[in-house]
C-alpha cells in the first residue's frame, strides 16, 4: 500500500457511519506507519533527518470530538491506538508549513550549476557572475514545526509509477527545473518528449517509471498574440477567457498530479474575448475598447482552467494550485530601470502582501474554493501549494542582471520575476514533497468526515 494513493474501501452509496470504526482506525494506522517509513533516512550522504510537519489545501481539520470511544472495542490496546491517532491529527493540524521565516542553512545548496544541466541560462546566476552566494544558503522554517529539506529518494519512491505535470508559465517551468536538479543528486531523467517544441517537454525516470512534464500556457486559456510589440513592447495578446487551452486540457487525463500556476503574463497588454465577442482589454490603447482591470481577466482565466479540469471525465489526479509568486522590482518598474539587488531575505515583519499581489493571491484562493466545491461532486481533488508568503520574503533570489554575460549585445531587462537555481524556489519542492507525504492522511480525512462536516480554511 502506497501512501500517495491511499483510499479507504467505502462501498458505493454507503454512509460513513455504517463503516466499523475499527476498520478505519486500522487503515489509518497503516497510513501512519507508511508515513513513518517514508521518513526513514536514505544512505548517510543523502539523509536529511526529516521531522514531522504538515501541509494541505484548505487545512481540513477534524475535531477530536468527532471520534467517539463508544464505537471502539473496549480494550486498552484499541484505546491506545485511538489516542495515538487523536494526538497525531492534533499535532499535524496545528502547523501551517506555509507560515514561517527563512533561517540560515550552511549545508545548502544541494546541487550546483555545474552538477545540473537543467538550469535555464537566464536563471544560471552563478555562471553569469553573480558575486554573492548567501542567497543559496537559507531554508524555510515554519512556525511551530520543521519542514524537511527535499529528499530525492523519498520523492521518487512516492512517485513510483506516477506522473506529474507543471501547467502554466515560465515560473512554473522554473520550479520544474528546480525539481529535476534536486532529483539529480541520485538520477537524471530521459527526454521522452512527443514534440520538439520546448514549450511541451516530458521526462522519464526509468528506475521508478515516473513521468515529469511541462505544458507552457502562460494565460491558462486559449490565447493568441495579436501584435508583437504593443504599448509596452511585450506584445498584445488576445485572451479567449471562456475557451479551454486544448494544448494542455486534452493532455492531462492520465496524469496523477497537476501543478497549475499563472501570474506575470497578466501584467502585459491583453484583449479580452468572451462568447467570441470583444468585451474589453487591459492597457491595449485600442480605440473604442473599454479598459478593464487585469483582475477581470485573471479571475476568468482561472475559473475557466478549473472548469476545464472538472469537466474531464477520465482525469482522476490531484490538482495543486501553486499560488502567485511576487516580483521584487525596486527603484523603478521592470522597464524603467527597476532592479532587485538585495542579498538577504526579509523577516516576516519587514514586509507584507498588499495591493496587486494581495488581490491576485485572493482571486486564486477564491477561485480554487469554487473549483473544489464543484469538483467534489465528481470526486476531483484540489490542493493549495501556497508559496506566496515564503516567496514574498525572498527579494534576494532573482537573477537580476546575472542571466547573461555583461558584454553580450542583448536587450534584456533586469529579471526580478524568475529565480536563480539553486535558490529559494527549491523550497517550493520541499513544500510539494511534504504535501505528497501527507496525502494519505488527507484522503483519510476526506473519507472519514463528510464534506458538510469539514471546515474549509484559507490562509
Amino acid at each position: 500500500m502506497k501512501l500517495h494513493s491511499m483510499e479507504l474501501p467505502f462501498p458505493k452509496n454507503q454512509k460513513i457511519q455504517r463503516t466499523p470504526k475499527i476498520v478505519l482506525l486500522t487503515t489509518f494506522t497503516l497510513v501512519l506507519l507508511s508515513i513513518i517509513s517514508l521518513n526513514c533516512p536514505l544512505p548517510k550522504n543523502l539523509s536529511f533527518s526529516p521531522k514531522s510537519s504538515s501541509s494541505s489545501f484548505n487545512k481540513i481539520s477534524p475535531s477530536n470530538d468527532n471520534i467517539h470511544d463508544d464505537h471502539l472495542p473496549d480494550n486498552d490496546d484499541q484505546k491506545s491506538i485511538h489516542d495515538q491517532i487523536k494526538d497525531f491529527l492534533s499535532a499535524h493540524k496545528s502547523c501551517d508549513i506555509f507560515s514561517g521565516e527563512w533561517v540560515p542553512n550552511p549545508e545548502a545548496p544541494y546541487y550546483t550549476n555545474t552538477t545540473c544541466w537543467a538550469i535555464h541560462e537566464h536563471q544560471n546566476c552563478m555562471k553569469y557572475g553573480r558575486p554573492d552566494s548567501e542567497f543559496m544558503k537559507w531554508k524555510w522554517k515554519p512556525d511551530g514545526c520543521d519542514l524537511p529539506v527535499f529528499n530525492p529518494g523519498q520523492f521518487l519512491e512516492i512517485m513510483r509509477g506516477k506522473s506529474l505535470a507543471f501547467v502554466g508559465d515560465s515560473v512554473g517551468r522554473n520550479q520544474m527545473q528546480s525539481l529535476i536538479c534536486l532529483i539529480s543528486r541520485i538520477v537524471y531523467p530521459e527526454d521522452v518528449s512527443y514534440t520538439s517544441d520546448e514549450r511541451f517537454k516530458r521526462w522519464l525516470y526509468k528506475s521508478h517509471n515516473f513521468t515529469l512534464a511541462t505544458f507552457f500556457t502562460p494565460h491558462l486559456v486559449r490565447s493568441k498574440q495579436a501584435d508583437a510589440n504593443g504599448p509596452t513592447n511585450t506584445g498584445i495578446f488576445n485572451l479567449y477567457l471562456d475557451e479551454y487551452d486544448e494544448e494542455w486540457t486534452t493532455q492531462i487525463d492520465d496524469f496523477d498530479y497537476v501543478i497549475l500556476s499563472a501570474g506575470h503574463w497578466f501584467f502585459r497588454s491583453l484583449v479580452f474575448y468572451e462568447n467570441s465577442q470583444l468585451v474589453g482589454c487591459r492597457y491595449c490603447l485600442l480605440e473604442n475598447v473599454t479598459d478593464m482591470p487585469m483582475y477581470y481577466g485573471y479571475r476568468k482565466a482561472f475559473r475557466t482552467a478549473f472548469k476545464a479540469i472538472n469537466s474531464l471525465k477520465n482525469y482522476k489526479g490531484i490538482t495543486y494550485l501553486r499560488t502567485f509568486a511576487p516580483s521584487h522590482f525596486e527603484n523603478g518598474l521592470w522597464n524603467e530601470g527597476g532592479n532587485c539587488l538585495r542579498t538577504r531575505p526579509f523577516r516576516s515583519n519587514e514586509t507584507r502582501l498588499e495591493d496587486t499581489n494581495l488581490e491576485l493571491y485572493m482571486i486564486q484562493l477564491e477561485e480554487l474554493k469554487i473549483a473544489e466545491r464543484e469538483g467534489r461532486k465528481s470526486g476531483k481533488k484540489f490542493r493549495l501549494l501556497d508559496t506566496t508568503q515564503a516567496t514574498l520574503l525572498r527579494p534576494d533570489g532573482h537573477p537580476s542582471r546575472y542571466g547573461h554575460w555583461p558584454h553580450e549585445n542583448v536587450t534584456l531587462y533586469n529579471d526580478c520575476v524568475h529565480w536563480c537555481l539553486p535558490g529559494p524556489i527549491d523550497t517550493w519542492n520541499d513544500f510539494l514533497l511534504e504535501m505528497l507525504k501527507m496525502e494519505g492522511i488527507k484522503s483519510y480525512e476526506e473519507k472519514l468526515y463528510p464534506a458538510e462536516d469539514r471546515k474549509m480554511k484559507f490562509r
